[in-house]
């Protein structure tokens, strides 16, 4: 009856020992799955964000410009503050500011963040931007980042325009005063300092370029409104929505800054504002008593430089109010002059 138990006991270990050699044997188990790559979050170089501030910074400075000048002196200061700016900087500065207007919108920075979660997706996306930067125009909500950009950009030059209309009339004001018909000492100095302070770079203010970087990040904002805009745009306001967009991909960041830098430029703005250096270097140059440099910065360095954003932002240049009431009284005085003319005289 007994006589089994060895062989049974003898056949388990056998089978024990079978499974454990195949368990040996056995492929080992597959590692856990990668996690997913990180979702970049909205970049902007801080080298971008310096432009902007460094725009915004001669935006704040010419517009403490006043048009009551007492004396020689209040005009050569002044002078200084409004040629204080290196052209292709501030245009790249406008455009730099431009891209953290757009990034104020929540529709078309939504609209950017639906391609980073596939990074091929999120890579095509930012090549094809970066290829032509009217390719941003097609994501949603960039209607509304292009009316708030345009909005910007033209108020600033809204205020430098209307600003040097004040002052050019200024010009002609305060040749009452003695002082201003008095030949202005070392105009060759003075013109050799319009060049070189066109020629220096700007610098912002850190306050506002930490400001300009907690809006980037949606930690502060800027407190602009504006339309929705349908196309088309400027190359200006094309450009700024480009820049804005990758920094919604995360392709505006250090690590893209030689593919970024290219786009905060534009030939036709440039040449607006090269023009208007080279306005003002040519009336400083005929310039000789006080008042006429007083008409070299109203004309040359506040109008022109406000015309090149309005143009730039493609917003409507607003009516000189002074100048048509001007023009409308002095046609007035015309008609009454040749009524009087034609008035037959009394017969005697």
């Amino acid at each position: 009856m007994f006589s089994n138990i060895p062989v049974r006991r003898a056949l388990g270990a056998t089978a024990l020992a079978a499974m454990l050699l195949l368990v040996a044997c056995a492929e080992p188990a597959p590692p856990p799955p990668a996690p997913p790559p990180a979702i970049p979050t909205i970049s902007l170089s801080p080298r971008v964000i310096e432009q902007a501030s460094a725009y915004r910074a001669y935006v704040a400075r010419a517009n403490t410009i006043s048009p009551g000048f007492v004396d020689g002196a209040a005009v050569a200061n002044s002078l200084k503050t409004g040629e204080s700016y290196e052209p292709q900087q501030l245009l790249r500065g406008a455009i730099a500011y431009g891209a953290v207007v757009a990034l104020q919108d929540p529709e078309f920075v939504a609209g950017v963040r639906k391609f980073v979660a596939d990074p091929e997706q999120r890579r095509t996306v930012a090549y094809e931007i970066m290829k032509d930067p009217a390719y941003a125009v097609g994501f949603q909500g960039s209607a509304g980042a292009a009316g708030l950009v345009m909005a910007a950009l033209g108020e600033d030059g809204r205020r430098l325009l209307d600003l040097g209309r004040s002052v050019k009339q200024a010009a002609y004001d305060v040749q009452h005063s003695p002082w201003s018909k008095a030949e202005v000492p070392d105009r060759e100095m003075r013109l050799a300092l319009a060049k070189q302070l066109s020629a220096s770079p700007l610098m912002g203010e850190v306050s506002e370029t930490a400001r300009l970087q907690l809006a980037v990040n949606g930690g502060a904002a800027l407190g602009l409104s504006g339309q929705s805009v349908s196309p088309p745009y400027t190359p200006f306001v094309i450009r700024s929505l480009a820049v804005a967009a990758l920094a919604a991909l995360g392709y505006a960041d250090d690590a893209s800054l030689a593919q970024v830098m290219p786009i905060l430029a534009d030939p036709t703005a440039a040449t607006c504002f090269n023009m208007s250096k080279l306005n003002l270097y040519q009336c400083l140059a005929v310039s000789k008593p006080h008042y006429e440099d007083v008409f070299c910065l109203g004309q040359h360095v506040l109008i022109d430089t406000g015309k090149c954003l309005i143009k730039g932002a493609g917003v409507t240049e607003p009516v000189d109010a002074r100048a048509e009431a001007m023009a409308a009284a002095a046609k007035a005085a015309e008609s009454v002059a040749a009524s009087k003319k034609k008035k037959p005289s009394k017969k005697h």
